[in-house]
This record gives C-alpha cells, sequence and structure tokens, in this order.
C-alpha cells in the first residue's frame, strides 16, 4: 500500500490568512477543515474524480467521519504544506492528511476523513465503493 499512498497523494501549499486567527493570534480550529478540503479537492482532480465527476457518475460521497489530531498551532502568514492521501478505498473512502511547516517540514496536524458512496437516484448508501472509484486509482 505504502506504492499507492504514494501513487494517491496530492499537497498543497498554503498561507494562513489573517481572517483566520483568533483573538489567541492562532489559527481557529474550525479553518483546518477548509484546508483538509482544499487538499481533497487537488487529491481528486488529480486522480479524474473530483465532484462533477462523482455527480456524473451518480454518486454523492459525504464525509461521515472527521478526526484531527492538533499537534502544534498555525500562525498568521506561515507557510504550510497539506497533503491528502488515499489509504482506503473498497469500502469507505478514507483520506489522511497532513499538515507541515513550509520551511522547516515539522509536522503540525494530522487527520483523516472517511467518505461513503450514495446513490444519488435512490439514496442508498452502497457497502462497497462502485467500481467508478477504482476505476479512476487505477485498479481495476
Amino acid at each position: 500500500m505504502n506504492d499507492q499512498r504514494s501513487r494517491w497523494c496530492e499537497s498543497v501549499e498554503l498561507q494562513i490568512p489573517f481572517h483566520d486567527i483568533d483573538p489567541l493570534e492562532i489559527c481557529w480550529h474550525g479553518h483546518y477543515v477548509r484546508y483538509f478540503e482544499i487538499a481533497r479537492m487537488a487529491l481528486l482532480h488529480a486522480i479524474g474524480y473530483d465532484y462533477p465527476e462523482m455527480r456524473a457518475s451518480g454518486y454523492a460521497w459525504p464525509v461521515i467521519e472527521l478526526h484531527v489530531r492538533y499537534a502544534r498551532p498555525l500562525r498568521y502568514r506561515q507557510r504550510i504544506v497539506v497533503e491528502a492521501a488515499v489509504v482506503e478505498w473498497e469500502n469507505r473512502f478514507k483520506i489522511d492528511y497532513t499538515i507541515r511547516d513550509l520551511e522547516s517540514g515539522v509536522r503540525l496536524t494530522r487527520a483523516h476523513t472517511v467518505q461513503v458512496a450514495v446513490n444519488m437516484a435512490t439514496g442508498d448508501m452502497s457497502l462497497i465503493s462502485p467500481d467508478i472509484l477504482a476505476e479512476k486509482l487505477g485498479v481495476k
């Protein structure tokens, strides 16, 4: 899976803006989710299964779980790298995230999301990921 992880991984560089800072002069914890989403969108685009392609395939992929481990705070104007990597896809779509300081490479945050396929026509959740995901990941 380690070879696959590097194959199904994308990263984006961001700078923490002033409007994301709280009164304690650190990035408010809720903004991290937006940073994960930016990296997830880059990953989905790279595999050819971004939101328009999901819609066209007939499946929605709602996030059903989010776990975040904040190790060090993000600060105003800090440059970061947010990495998103597919770690599970057969029964659910799990993506791991790592936020690192761009300059030092120090890990600041780890997280993961879990998404499941929902048939848009019926509203039914799939117990296994539809073939389209495996096709986009190049394993089918």
